[in-house]
């Protein structure tokens, strides 16, 4: 009875205890599991919902729901329609061979062996069957999804008008066409595997198959059924034969004349391409056989039809291409690839844009023997920028930062503005005032996200000066800002350092900005996020952000708002998630908005004959390399053909996302605009205060010059012989190892009239440090001549000086030596900016700022300018004064300054001694500031000492003149103002007193 007690609880409450005390824990722990069950199945629907929905409301908020609806309702059709093709294929093959087994009575031996397996899923069968059908087909259907990009492509393809040169077909079928032919092929061949695995199995399972047992192998039906899923098989191996012809326009192989090799050679057009088209024969033979075996109920043929497929394969597809290209190809490789290497070289330029590049002979020395005639020549052959963005992004901290919580990005950018008379477009180096969270007083939540949510208004400083001190000369400043920029909307909610999320708009108060009168607070007025007084979607808000806070604060309630999502290329690569984004956005004060303008980029690999290249690859280089936010987004897919398709503005206050259509030829954004209606406004939309900003992308920029280093040639025999490859340098002012960037600078080229807003690089001969050519691209938009690529072409008969020589010259220069290790005496430590390059009848001149930081200092100041042109040398306190050293005063006559240095004439003169020994006392004050670090007292010796000089220079000249003479040889028997005013041990940063 106790026994029995255990085993049937009480169910009417009797008063046996052992019964109640077994029974009632188990029943508890049963609810206890199936309630923890429920809600945790629940809890991952809500996880899964949370996801969803917060995604639906973003999308809704920035006026783009039509692509998460277009993106959701392609993804699942493509699920659903491919993974029940696969569950329906796996499963019929299942239930057929289930069919088609043998009665048991004919089982052998082996087959009663597995009579318990048999019997063990008989009672589940129906579920197993529809359990693996359910696997297989989450699965294909997950696979599947993942294609949406390529399904809209093909479904919205528009035509390229251009042709392929093999096979004369529309290059929109190698685009759009062709990759969704071969995914459709893979599924098939997935689909056949896996309903060939599935029923053969179940024949092997009910007596359809033998392994060991003597006699027949398979039934009839089990031949018949496995017979034609090999047919089905080997007829989508001759799909992948005829395919593949087509492939091989698009086919990447390794070419050691050339490198990286897209397109068809030789051998593929004389060997691979017939074998092709002969084993497709083969295939659609062989898959005949197959077939044929529900009549002939043998395999016998279809398996030597195999045997001989695959024997073709290895024969007519492996070693007849290997013959040909052994005895054919390589005793005479020039004259065989140069017709297919000529296509090559029209596709590649033609598919990144560079067909149109201009190269002109450039003799790389100036002919001009009087140099002084040049002085006046620089100013218009450039608007020579010292300030450096990547440079002085911490002077811009230090100075104009104000509050902690606020900071610059690492790299400053570059624009175009109007200068305050309006006269002409200047230079600036523009940063915006943007929240940085680490510097406020107190982290927490409230303050993360509710008080401190915004940056606030733009620096700017002009890109061609600096003031005495060596700091920029700010045309925009202070909080709140002012200067020469009109009036706009200064608060920054969206910006590239905002990395987390706000609430806004609701109870809770923010700090907006803090002045003499102390902190001013402010509320959001914009619509900008996602409303959050909904209990739902606060729920899902804190699901989704792991912040339980956001569903009970008291912070929260009407009219608070979420905003997140908010650097410029996060929206926009949400809102268009079928473009590439540039790795660099900028700022720009447009119609009273600061604006982001953010380029992107359509890109395809499908464009026949054209070499692919990676873009996160070739758009690195020095700045990339110590800042990860300039690399270009999400790319490291090969592709061989990109358009900057379009422009897109992010308002740093809404957080309004607008797409422009910027290239209207360009058939893959066309193809795009299909898929997604209405998401791109047309060019015309663009105003013309905005396109005053646009610009030329350097990521485009830096992918095509790695192009043009071997793709500059139109010459298939020249190109082969690789006698004219370049190669981008390596960024001469750092260690880094990474290639020089490009620069934005205003110039002139040769043949044009004026100066343009242009995006410029060097080239060096491969393995080589001497300079092979300039190359320029005009990159104000709304210009004739916006995207013109020039290439000056240095001659290989004479050596010019690439950027790392002339760094090299600067640093071996025993007065630039010695004038840059006083500078970096002590604490502090010298900083080279960009090493600018610009054209000068028929010469290079180099203009390199240098910039001091220590001495107590935090930032870097600019403190000497370099500047080379031929084998003259200048390093001064100025870019004026350096360029005077190198060719003369500016508007003079007389012959440039010598550069010798040395003790100045001797006069009798007292005036003029005075003044020397007034410049004496200058350039020793300077010295000793020098070397305290006290940089605001060096400014005003060097100050005095160029007073001084100045006064003595007059009084020689009054003297020459009176005289009727000079003393020295030099203009007016003035001292020089690159000597020392008089003998002295100390010798000055280069050599002379005015260098300081």
């Amino acid at each position: 009875m106790r026994t029995l007690a255990f085993q049937m609880p009480d169910r009417g409450g009797g008063p046996t205890g052992p019964r109640i005390r077994v029974g009632r824990p188990s029943r508890r722990a049963r609810s206890l599991l199936m309630t923890l069950g429920v809600l945790a199945v629940l809890g991952m629907a809500f996880t899964m919902f949370a996801g969803f929905w917060t995604d639906w409301l973003w999308y809704r908020s920035v006026h783009y729901s039509s692509v998460f609806t277009t993106t959701l309702w392609t993804k699942i059709g493509l699920f659903f329609v491919f993974g029940l093709l696969m569950a329906a294929a796996v499963g019929f093959n299942i239930w057929l061979a289930h069919r088609l087994r043998p009665p048991l009575s004919a089982m052998s031996m082996e087959q009663q062996s597995l009579d318990r397996y048999r019997m063990g899923i008989a009672p589940y069968k129906t579920w197993l069957l529809l359990g693996i059908t359910a696997l297989v087909g989450l699965i294909a259907g997950a696979s599947a999804a993942g294609q949406w990009r390529t399904w809209l492509m093909w479904v919205n393809g528009v035509p390229f008008h251009q042709k392929d040169p093999q096979f004369h077909l529309d290059v929109s079928f190698y685009a759009f066409d062709l990759p969704w032919y071969r995914f459709l092929l893979g599924f098939g061949f997935a689909t056949a595997i896996l309903s060939l695995i599935a029923a053969a199995l179940t024949h092997y399972l009910y007596g359809g198959l033998r392994v060991t047992s003597p006699g027949a192998r398979a039934t009839a039906a089990a031949t018949g059924h496995l017979s034609v899923l090999l047919g089905i098989f080997v007829a989508l191996k001759a799909v992948a034969y005829w395919l593949d012809r087509y492939g091989l326009a698009v086919k990447s192989s390794d070419f050691k004349a050339t490198g990286n090799w897209t397109g068809l050679r030789y051998v593929d057009a004389n060997a691979y391409l017939p074998a092709k088209t002969i084993l497709f024969c083969i295939a659609v033979i062989c898959a005949l056989l197959f077939f044929a075996t529900l009549w002939r109920r043998t395999w016998q043929l279809p398996v030597i039809g195999f045997g001989l497929m695959v024997l073709s394969a290895i024969l007519i597809g492996g070693l007849y291409p290997a013959i040909v290209q052994k005895f054919q190809v390589q005793p005479n490789e020039q004259a065989k690839e140069a017709p297919y290497v000529q296509k090559n070289l029209k596709a590649t330029r033609e598919a990144y844009g560079i067909d149109d590049a201009q190269v002109s002979e450039y003799e790389g020395k100036s002919n001009t023997a009087d140099k002084t005639k040049l002085r006046d020549d620089v100013d218009g052959a450039a608007s020579i920028r010292i300030m450096d963005p990547n440079v002085v992004s911490p002077t811009f901290q230090q100075l104009q930062q104000m509050r902690n919580y606020y900071g610059f990005p690492t790299n400053l950018d570059v624009d175009r503005y109007r200068t305050k008379d309006g006269n002409k477009d200047q230079d600036t180096v523009i940063g915006l005032r943007e929240l940085n969270l680490d510097g406020i007083p107190k982290n927490n939540w409230i303050n993360d996200h509710f008080r401190y949510t915004h940056g606030y208004g733009v620096v700017a400083a002009k890109g061609t000066e600096a003031d005495s001190e060596g700091r920029p000369v700010f045309t925009e400043y202070d909080l709140p800002s002012q200067g020469d920029l009109p009036t706009y909307q200064q608060r920054i909610y969206y910006g590239e350092k905002t990395n987390t999320y706000s609430i806004v708009g609701g109870p809770q108060k923010e700090i907006d900005y803090s002045d003499d009168n102390g902190e001013k607070t402010t509320s959001y007025k914009a619509k900008s996020g996602v409303n959050l007084s909904n209990p739902i979607n606060r729920a899902a808000y804190a699901v989704a952000f792991n912040e339980p806070q956001i569903l009970y604060s008291g912070a929260i309630g009407e009219g608070s708002r979420i905003l997140y999502n908010r650097t410029p290329k996060e929206r926009v690569e949400a809102v268009a998630p079928w473009l590439t984004i540039d790795g660099d956005a900028y700022p720009a004060v447009v119609d009273g908005h600061i604006q982001w303008i953010v380029d992107a980029y359509t890109t395809t690999n499908g464009y026949p004959y054209a070499s692919r290249t990676t873009l996160g690859d070739t758009t690195a280089d020095s700045l990339t390399a110590t800042n990860n936010s300039r690399a270009v987004v999400a790319q490291q897919n090969q592709v061989n053909y990109i358009r900057n398709s379009v422009k897109a503005t992010v308002d740093a206050y809404t957080g309004e996302v607008k797409l422009y259509q910027w290239d209207t030829k360009d058939p893959v954004l066309k193809t795009w605009m299909k898929a997604f209606p209405g998401t791109v406004k047309p060019k015309t939309a663009i105003s013309d205060s905005l396109m005053a900003h646009l610009r030329y992308p350097q990521d485009l920029f830096k992918v095509q010059r790695e192009l043009l280093t071997r793709y500059h040639v139109t010459d298939a025999q020249t190109f082969l012989t690789g006698s004219e490859v370049w190669q981008v340098p390596d960024d001469p002012t750092n260690k880094s190892g990474n290639a020089v960037p490009p620069y934005y600078l205003s110039m002139q080229m040769p043949g044009q009239t004026s100066q343009a807003f242009s995006l410029s690089t060097t080239f060096t001969p491969n393995g080589r440090d001497n300079l092979s050519a300039f190359m320029s691209i005009d990159a104000e938009a709304g210009t004739p001549d916006y995207g013109k690529i020039r290439i000056l072409k240095l001659p290989t008969s004479t050596t010019v000086n690439g950027p790392k020589q002339v760094q090299s010259q600067f640093n071996s220069e025993q007065d630039i030596a010695s004038a840059i290790s006083l500078l970096s005496r002590g604490h502090s430590s010298v900083e080279y900016g960009n090493l600018l390059a610009v054209p000068l009848d028929g010469g290079l001149l180099y203009v390199e700022p240098v910039y001091v930081r220590g001495g107590g200092l935090k930032y870097p100041l600019l403190r000497k300018v370099l500047v080379s042109y031929g084998t003259s040398y200048a390093f001064e306190d100025t870019l004026d004064q350096a360029l005077d050293r190198v060719f003369g005063v500016k508007g003079s006559t007389s012959t440039p300054p010598d550069t010798d240095t040395g003790n100045p004439p001797t006069s009798g003169n007292p005036t003029v001694q005075q003044a020397l020994s007034d410049a004496q006392k200058a350039f020793d004050a300077g010295q000793e500031a020098l070397k305290k670090g006290d940089w605001e007292a060096y400014g005003k010796a060097q100050k005095d000492l160029q007073d001084a000089l100045k006064r003595a220079e007059d009084a020689q000249s009054k003297a020459g003149k009176a005289g009727g003479g000079n003393n020295d040889g030099k203009t007016g028997g003035s001292p020089s103002p690159t000597s020392s005013p008089s003998p002295s041990s100390s010798p000055s940063p280069s050599g002379s007193p005015s260098s300081g």
